[in-house]
């Protein structure tokens, strides 16, 4: 009925898939630096007297934010490029 996989294609076929729903993430930075941004702008127009503080306090959640990108775009190259689970078959 259906031909015989190799298991080493199989791997590589699930690491491709899961590499593509990895940088899925990069969908929820978008939004999510988005939200800061746009949260940032809303207290700084309610209180312009303190715009240091709010726009230090959403740069650290922009880094912290973006570093979430940062370690699935490695998983992925991971995952696609220098796959581990191929070598424990």
């Amino acid at each position: 009925m259906f031909p015989l996989v190799s298991s080493e294609g199989f791997v590589l076929g699930m690491s491709a898939i899961a590499a593509a729903i990895v940088m899925l993430v990069a969908l929820g930075i978008g939004v999510g630096q988005g939200i800061i941004g746009m949260k940032a702008v809303e207290g700084v127009a309610r209180q312009p007297e303190a715009k240091s503080d709010i726009l230090q306090t959403m740069v650290v959640g922009q880094a912290v934010t973006e570093t979430t990108g940062i370690f699935a775009f490695i998983i992925a190259i991971v995952l696609v490029l220098a796959n581990p689970f191929v070598a424990m078959l």
